[in-house]
């Protein structure tokens, strides 16, 4: 069956909804009554006072209602905007009741407004037909009754048909019957009839209603006097009350006639007068009076039935007798429920309070008794639920907090079912709509970000790019990137920079990393959410060293461009110290990492350089062919790619005896047995000073680097390996050092080079040489002792 709305059950459903408050949902309920056809403007009541709302507010709370009704929001009254007719409402209903619902907000409430529609005298009686036609034979007997037209009148109560009165007339009088639902008339033979005398007789039949003044409507009634036949038949039963299902027989309907042959056969038939939907429904067996049903029965349209079937005889005239047939209806479970789901909010905040309202939910089963009664629940699991709100209306409700971020938009599944047996059911979907809250920060994936960039990269160089995500969305999830200073030790402003859309972060200068090795700043990433929220992260900046500095001679020996002499004595065997050559580079790692190479003239082959320790030595002992000059020319480079160099020359000059040797750092030993007490005291001081230094010295690198250590976990530990000629060297790991030992017994170099990944601390020495020279000779009965300490390039 469909889903209309039965009479005299309209609904208006008034809206005053804001959807930028949350709801606090109460209901309530008001009754008015009024008569129809008030003219547009006639007041109903103070709405706002009976609901105790201040007139003021009703306007900022959006009160309006679209039909029939409007109110005055300056004085709150309800009044009549449309002509309201209650026979066009509600038709046949003899309660004419408008359910309005007004919904009202800040806080939410749903107030149930029942208006009742009192009838007015606003419509005449009136008769389907005009003139009705009766033939009733002479010899009828007076005190039979005849069954006349019934008048209706929209109108309802008393202010319908309230009784008939009959013109008047020397044989007939008017019988009146009422029940609760109608008034019917008969016409009585007071006065035998004679056919010879008046064989018609016209009479007015005038039905009133009970109004003030009362209105009438007439129709004319023929009587035609018919000879011969002087039995009628009659019914055996006047009325016949059946429950019957669709489809079936209701009754048989019999009549007896006294007559015999032709006058005492009946044929039945049904009423055509006011009887229009009957005939479409119902049928009788013209011999047998078997009232059957022709077309389908729906208990919502048609509940009950009066069908009027009349017995005629087959005499001439024929003679008549009519009864009344009461058919209820047996209301079959045919009608599923009807869901109606308003939705009060297009979208629900994800923070939105849990009690919300956002829907309002009705169910109409168009079933009666049991099989209209309904109850709704929701199927799926979801934050919502509803509750009763009033009679068959509920409201849909947040019963758990949302998360958009978790869910965004949910389906909810309503099924109403009937109480009928079998039960039917039906269901309704709502989609609520998550709005995004900014309840999500951005987030970076790591909680620090190495960078590394090469030293004398160009400005305008993209270091990195970092990301950071937001859960949230549209501009919740939008966002911006800036740099956040953590101390000012490094100008941020003027070294680096971010794109605060991309996130791409640049340089603004070139890096030396001789003078800079390594800083630290954060970065910020902030949505464009109301208000803004924001995460950061901590950026390590490596600056790579590149090798863009030459190795530097250190004095006594000055580079190429100057001349620097030493002498060796013509007896001097294989292996004779000449010279030591002492270099130092400023950047780090292998690009500090030094090698020593000699050229020599062509055909001269008599001495020798140690790569790593820079001692020039004779080869073999003099002969008589080699020249007493040897102009020699040292090359210092180191290992970066690609490799720098300096070169120092040296002119060793060959003399006849040890005592012409000049050299700046040999003198001739003295014997041991010239050695006094004091010298002996005085060497063993120097030696133990020159220990404990060292040792403390040693002591606060290894410190640093126990430190460095720490800092930076992820780089491997220092390892120490020696070389073929003794020395020592390390491998590239966070702290490199290099320690070089000559096996000359009357010197010893040690040299330390800084890690190429120094520690953030700044505090370490970013660059630690120390040159440790002690010798040791006796020369007049006196020690000396020279200490020299290189330290960036001082000595």
């Amino acid at each position: 069956m469909g889903s209309t709305i039965a009479p005299g059950s309209h609904h208006l459903l008034i809206f005053i909804v804001s959807l930028d408050f949350t709801f606090n949902f109460t209901s309530a309920q008001l009754r008015y009554s009024l008569p129809e056809e008030l003219t547009t403007g006639a007041a109903v009541g103070n709405i706002a006072k009976d609901l105790g709302l201040e007139p003021s507010v009703l306007i900022d709370r959006g009160f309006r209602i679209k039909k029939l009704f409007e109110v005055n929001l300056k004085t709150g009254f309800l009044y009549v905007s449309e002509r309201i007719d209650r026979e066009e409402l509600c038709s046949e209903e003899r309660r004419c009741s408008l359910k309005v619902e007004a919904v009202i907000n800040n806080p939410l409430k749903i107030y149930h407004i029942d208006v009742e529609i009192l009838d007015v005298n606003d419509n005449s009686p009136s008769f389907d037909t005009t003139l009705q036609n009766l033939y009733i034979a002479e010899n009828t007997l007076p005190g039979v009754k005849f069954a006349l037209s019934e008048a209706t009148d929209a109108d309802i109560g008393k202010n319908g048909v309230n009784t008939y009165k009959l013109s008047l007339n020397g044989h007939f009088s008017l019988a009146v019957h009422k029940t609760d639902d109608s008034v019917s008339a008969e016409l009585v033979l007071q006065k035998a009839l004679d056919r010879e005398k008046q064989a018609v007789i016209t009479m007015t039949l005038t039905a009133l209603d009970g109004g003030t003044p009362p209105k009438s409507g007439a129709s004319q009634i023929i009587v035609n006097v018919l000879d011969i036949n002087d039995n009628i038949p009659v019914f055996s039963q006047a009325l016949i009350t059946e429950n019957a299902p669709v489809g079936m027989m209701l009754v048989e309907v019999a009549a007896t006639d006294a007559d015999q042959g032709l006058n005492k056969e009946i044929v039945y038939s049904l009423n055509s007068n006011d009887q229009d939907h009957v005939l479409e429904i119902f049928e009788i067996d013209s011999e047998t009076g078997e009232l059957t049903v022709k077309k389908n029965i729906d208990f919502e349209l048609n509940p009950s039935f009066e069908i009027r079937v009349q017995a005629a005889d087959k005499g001439s005239p024929s003679l008549t007798a009519q009864c009344k047939v009461l058919v209820e209806v047996v209301d079959v479970n045919d009608n599923a429920p009807d869901i109606t789901a308003t939705s009060l909010l297009r979208s629900v905040r994800e923070d939105a309070e849990i009690g919300t309202a956002v829907a309002l939910v009705s169910v109409l089963d168009r079933d009666g008794g049991k099989n209209g009664e309904v109850k709704c629940d929701i199927l799926n699991t979801v934050p919502f639920k509803l509750e009763t709100n009033y009679k068959n209306y509920y409201t849909l409700v947040l019963s758990q907090a949302l998360d958009r971020e978790l869910i965004s938009q949910y389906n909810i599944t309503i099924k109403a079912t009937d109480e009928g047996s079998p039960p039917l059911s039906n269901t309704s979907v709502v989609s609520i709509q998550v709005s995004d809250v900014n309840d999500n920060a951005p987030q970076f994936s790591e909680a620090v970000i190495n960078m590394y960039v090469q030293e004398n990269s160009p400005v305008g160089t993209v270091l990195k790019a970092v990301s950071a995500t937001d859960a949230d969305a549209s501009e919740n999830s939008m966002v911006s990137y800036a740099i956040i200073s953590n101390n000012n030790v490094v100008p941020l402003s003027t070294t680096i920079d971010i794109n605060s859309e991309t996130g791409n972060i640049v340089s603004l200068q070139t890096f030396n990393y001789e003078e800079m090795k390594t800083f630290q700043f954060k970065v910020q990433a902030k949505d464009s959410g109301v208000p803004p929220l924001s995460s950061n992260v901590t950026v390590n900046v490596f600056v790579l060293d590149e090798n863009d500095n030459n190795p530097t001679i250190l004095a006594p020996y000055s580079e190429h461009g100057s001349v620097n002499s030493e002498t060796i004595p013509y007896s001097a065997e294989a292996g004779y110290f000449v010279a030591k050559i002492r270099a130092v580079d400023a950047d780090s790692g292998y690009n500090a990492l030094l090698s020593y190479h000699l050229s020599e003239p062509k055909g001269n082959n008599l001495f020798r350089i140690g790569t790593s320790t820079g001692e020039i030595r004779t080869k073999r002992r003099m002969s008589d062919n080699d020249l007493k000059s040897h102009p020699l020319v040292v090359l210092v480079s180191d290992n970066g790619e690609p490799s720098l160099s300096a070169t120092v020359s040296i002119d060793v000059m060959v003399v006849e005896t040890t005592a012409d040797v000049q050299t700046q750092f040999r003198h001739v030993p003295i014997k041991e047995d010239n050695f006094s007490d004091l010298n002996f005291y005085l060497l063993i001081a120097i030696v133990s000073v020159s220990v404990i230094f060292l040792l403390s010295l040693i002591s606060l690198i290894a410190v640093r680097c126990h430190r460095t250590d720490s800092d930076f976990s992820r780089y491997s530990s220092p390892m120490i390996t020696t070389r073929p000629d003794g020395s020592w060297s390390y491998s590239k790991a966070t702290q490199q050092y290099d320690v070089c030992f000559s096996s000359d017994t009357l010197k010893s170099d040690v040299v330390v080079f800084p890690a190429p990944f120094p520690p953030v601390d700044a505090e370490l020495i970013n660059k630690v040489r120390i040159l440790l020279e002690f010798k040791f000779c006796c020369f007049y009965q006196r020690c000396v002792g020279n200490t020299y300490i290189d330290k960036d390039h001082a000595r």
